[in-house]
Order: structure tokens, then sequence, then C-alpha cells
């Protein structure tokens, strides 16, 4: 009897919508771009009809995801429109074992990044809800590259944020390309963004002369530090690294 009531409450709590909050929101956008459908997720606080600040979130390697689509949510309660955009396509999550090769060709895909990026910063911005001349971008791991490159391509946003980033894609920001401002948070002990690339990261940036601020978090020997359903997460610097982004927010909006 036991083990059939824990599977009973299991079952019951699997029933239960991801995002349980009656005041927030949430709806699946299906677009298209280039003939390619996307799906991406949209979260608001329906309690209150004022515009806000529009905020897109960029997945991960492994495409969009519940952390991503969280993460669209927790803005949401933090008073912004947020939409969890798919840079895939399908609104699927992929393997790890295809992860690496699918996030080197769209990643290195500058042209095709733009038109995604654009695409789901027009739904954004047609939300009713969104303030579309104040609107920003965070992206985790692959997706912290892609809000970097927007910014390197020179999108006018008012801001970007990268956690735990690709740095150097390949693209490289000239005198004047940026025009927005950038929030970049990394651990000092990365292992996909050693010290020689975070150094020639902060060099590109004070050449090119943007505006940013960067964070670096000591004895952070992860790469992903800041998702809890990876394999390194850092409790303490997740916290803070979410904390210095609404701080960043406050600054731009």
């Amino acid at each position: 009897m036991k083990r059939i009531w824990l599977i009973s409450i299991v079952l019951f709590l699997m029933s239960l919508p991801l995002f349980a909050d009656d005041s927030i929101h949430t709806e699946e956008i299906t677009y298209t771009v280039d003939g390619q459908k996307l799906v991406g997720l949209l979260a608001y606080d329906q309690s209150t009809m004022a515009k806000r600040p529009g905020v897109l979130v960029v997945h991960e390697w492994q495409g969009i995801n519940d952390y991503a689509k969280k993460r669209a949510v927790d803005l949401a309660k933090e008073g912004y429109v947020a939409f969890a955009l798919d840079m895939y396509g399908d609104g699927k999550e992929i393997p790890r074992s295809e992860a690496g090769a699918k996030s080197r060709s769209v990643g290195s895909d500058f042209t095709l990044i733009e038109k995604r990026f654009n695409a789901a910063l027009a739904i954004l911005n047609k939300n009713k809800y969104t303030d579309s001349r104040n609107t920003a971008a965070i992206g985790y791991c692959f997706g912290g590259g892609v809000v970097l490159n927007m910014a390197r391509l020179g999108t006018e946003i008012k801001g970007v944020v990268g956690f735990h980033s690709s740095l150097n894609t390949g693209l490289t920001a000239e005198k004047g390309d940026i025009k927005t401002r950038i929030l970049a948070i990394q651990g000092d002990k990365d292992p996909v963004a050693p010290p020689e690339r975070q150094t020639a990261f902060r060099n590109e940036m004070n050449a090119s002369g943007a505006d940013y601020n960067y964070i670096i978090y000591e004895n952070v020997e992860a790469h992903n530090f800041t998702n809890p359903a990876g394999s390194s997460y850092y409790e303490k610097e997740a916290e803070m690294a979410w904390d210095s982004m609404l701080e960043f927010f406050d600054s731009i909006f």
C-alpha cells in the first residue's frame, strides 16, 4: 500500500503545471524564419495592465529547455515580459551527443543568429504589455555567446547579459560596433572560457569601446554553474549572478 500511495503522489505532482503561479501567464508561440518552425515561450504577470520592459532568454547548447522557460517565468515574476526563444528549431531540446555539432553550426552562422534573434525580438515587442523602448536579452552558455554576438552585430536593445558565455566565437567587434550595454558573468576556472579567452574578450571589449561590466567568481571550476539541473551547480554564485542581472536591468531601464 505504501508503494502505491507514493506512486500516486508522484503521478499527481507530474500532472501539475510546470510553472504553477496564477498571476503568471505563459503561452507557447510558434513562428517561422526562412521556412524553419521555431517555438518559444512567452511569460508575463497578468495581474497588472502596465507596460514593462521586455527580456529575451536564449537557451543553452541543447536547445530550448525547461531551464530557459523557467528563467522566462522568473523574469515575469520580477516584472518583465519575457520570451524564451528557440534558436535551433521545432521547440525541442536535443541530446547532448548532438549538441556540440549543433551549437557550433548555429553559433557560427551569424546571419542566421541575427534573423532568429530579431524574429523573437519582434514577437516580444508585439506583446501589448511590452515597452518596446526598453528591451534586453540574457543567455546561458551557448545563449550567452548569442547575446554577446548580437551586441557585436550592433543590436540596439538596451542591454545584454551573458551567463558563463561562449566568449570567443570568431566574431570580433571593432570600434563603434557595440551599441548596447553588456554584462558578462563568468567563473574564474571555467574550462570552456579559460583565462586567456577571458583576457581576449576583455581586450576586445576595451578596444571596441564597449560599455561593459565583467564579473568573475573565484573558485568556480565548472562551466554551467547557474543551472540546478546541470552537472555542477554553484548555488551562491548562481543567486549572486541573478541579483547582478537585476541590478543591471535597474540601471539600463
